[in-house]
């Protein structure tokens, strides 16, 4: 037939490197696993593989208790898929899983629709746990060092452990009441276990959305146990002007500022809060 380009049926490029890949791999594999009668050395391999990928699925999927509720189990399930297919492990310990959630829901804001601010809240309050939990600390900075320093001149870190949110809903009692939920639907299943078979119980009540109101957090921990505590805007404005360096005279005035208190002497309640803070340990010496 004039005019027809016949060619060799041959794979293209893409194809053949796909088909190269296999083989490397397939070869490595050999290597270092051995076959049995049933599968080679790279169907063993996948089956780890697998393995691997449903146990980084099950972590994200214990970390995100609030999330989950937020989005819903089966659109949650389709978001952690998504995120981990872009942001892989990046790290030894599977902890780390969450630490770039909060950019890929502001990336692809689709994947939380409709409720987009409160996941991002959601999703930046429960990493922050993740953080108080087991993440690094310095040591303390005893109340007599920060007496013997005059406030012009002193200058504070916060423990790295420590986060301090601004958020938009009260993703703290929200959470709470999403926690105690499904420790009661964990205690009627082993009821139902204990009573050799299972029972008609009552529906799971949906929990309500939390309204938008501005909520100020401190995420830490404090004898190895996890605390969240809310904070005033004061207390946050001071927390967060000591973190970005300035000094205590300086933080305190930024504080006082922007805080909405009438009729109050801040020399007693600037040093209650400083008090309070250094009874849990925030504060540890600049780098």
């Amino acid at each position: 037939m004039a005019g027809v380009l016949f060619r060799p049926l041959t794979p293209n490029w893409g194809m053949q490197k796909r088909w190269a890949d296999g083989r490397l791999m397939k070869s490595v594999a050999s290597e270092f696993i051995k076959p049995n009668d049933r599968l080679d050395s790279f169907e063993r391999l996948e089956i780890y593989n697998r393995q691997y990928w449903f146990r980084v699925l099950d972590c994200l999927y214990d970390d995100y208790p609030g999330l989950r509720a937020v989005v819903g189990e089966r659109k949650f399930m389709k978001l952690a898929t998504a995120y981990l297919s872009r942001y892989p492990s990046n790290s030894y310990t599977l902890r780390d899983l969450g630490n770039r959630l909060e950019q890929f829901l502001r990336q692809e804001p689709h994947w939380s629709a409709p409720r987009e601010e409160l996941a991002l809240d959601m999703a930046r309050f429960e990493w922050a746990q993740v953080v108080a939990f087991d993440g690094p600390s310095k040591p303390p900075i005893s109340p007599d060092e920060i007496l013997d320093t005059p406030p012009s001149k002193l200058q504070l870190s916060l423990q790295p452990y420590l986060s301090l949110l601004e958020l938009n809903f009260a993703v703290d009692d929200f959470l709470i009441a999403v926690k105690k939920q499904e420790a009661d639907v964990l205690r009627g299943e082993a009821s139902n276990a204990k009573g050799g078979g299972p029972k008609q119980g009552m529906p799971r009540k949906r929990i309500r959305f939390p309204r938008q109101e501005k909520v100020y957090l401190a995420v830490h921990r404090h004898d190895n146990v996890l605390y969240y505590k809310r904070l005033e805007l004061g207390e946050y404005k001071i927390l967060t002007s000591l973190d970005r360096g300035v000094t205590v005279e300086e933080a305190c005035i930024e504080g006082v500022t922007a805080s909405k208190k009438e009729n109050i002497d801040w020399s007693e309640q600037i040093r209650d809060w400083f008090n309070s803070w250094s009874s849990l340990g925030w504060f540890c010496h600049r780098s």
